[in-house]
């Protein structure tokens, strides 16, 4: 029997197993932000997560907009005009290609994340402007080196010019014996000088016990986070230039000011931290 194709025409592999039963980052994520993409087990450590963080979804939506302000400066303000989204997770409008394609119609985005469940809604991340180009792979951020021999990466981007590394919120899920310094070192490595790195990391630097009975719901669900101090995550950004204000709590760098206006909660309420960097 033939092998049905996906709506791109391309080859589907065999019926993937979405592990319903056990939370996924993605879908978790999806829960705190207000979207139906998620499962029971994923609103139960929805709930079990604000019960430990009272702030989890204001933490949500302060990651999504650093995502929106921290790529609107690379496109607008460092011109750059290729971006690489590791760890995608579930299409939430407006997405990064929809963001700097409003300036830079002719920016080229590629997607890549690992949740069958993102790939079965990875429509969304293919309405590019005309004149650029968007991309999605299904990867495993452990597995660099596969990510960036992918063809369609490789036929999107152009490696030989910058690029913007985005890893939002997708570090820390990495499980324990996975290098996450090594990972990010090599990604970087294969990018041309006046590339960027944009992340965001979650920290116990202020609620130490909040994550770990957060860190411990979803271990036992079989789930591995692993939160770090600010100077591990600054090490990150080993030999790049730091974009100023450096690396901060997620909802202060570059804020809009209307924004900053209206925060209601103090920095300790949002245990992320986030920064870019650029490659010398």
């Amino acid at each position: 029997m033939a092998v049905p194709e996906d709506w791109m025409g391309a080859r589907l592999q065999e019926p993937v197993e979405l592990h319903t039963d056990r939370p996924h980052a993605a879908r978790v994520y999806d829960v705190l932000l207000g979207g139906k993409t998620n499962y029971p087990a994923d609103r139960e450590a929805a709930e079990r997560t604000l019960a430990a963080l009272p702030f989890a979804a204001t933490i949500a939506r302060q990651n999504r907009g650093f995502m929106h302000r921290a790529v609107r400066h690379l496109s607008a303000e460092a011109g750059i005009q290729q971006f690489l989204d590791i760890g995608t997770g579930i299409p939430t409008p407006p997405n990064l290609h929809e963001i700097v394609q409003v300036g830079a119609p002719e920016s080229r985005v590629v997607y890549a994340d690992n949740d069958p469940i993102v790939l079965a809604h990875s429509r969304a991340l293919h309405t590019s402007h005309p004149q650029g180009r968007t991309a999605y792979i299904q990867a495993d951020l452990t597995r660099p080196g596969q990510i960036l021999r992918n063809e369609k990466l490789q036929q999107t981007l152009d490696l030989g010019q910058p690029v913007a590394l985005t890893l939002i919120a997708v570090l820390h899920w990495l499980p324990p014996e996975c290098d996450p310094y090594a990972v990010v070192g090599e990604l970087m490595d294969a990018f041309a000088p006046g590339s960027y790195l944009a992340l965001t990391y979650v920290t116990a630097d202020f609620e130490p016990e909040a994550l770990q009975e957060v860190s411990e719901n979803f271990e036992s669900k079989g789930s591995h986070v692993n939160a770090r101090s600010k100077g591990e995550v600054l090490r990150f950004f080993d030999g790049l230039e730091l974009v100023d204000p450096g690396l901060t709590v997620v909802h202060r760098w570059r804020p809009d000011p209307v924004e900053l206006g209206a925060i209601t909660w103090s920095d300790v309420d949002v245990p992320l931290y986030a920064g870019v960097g650029r490659k010398g």
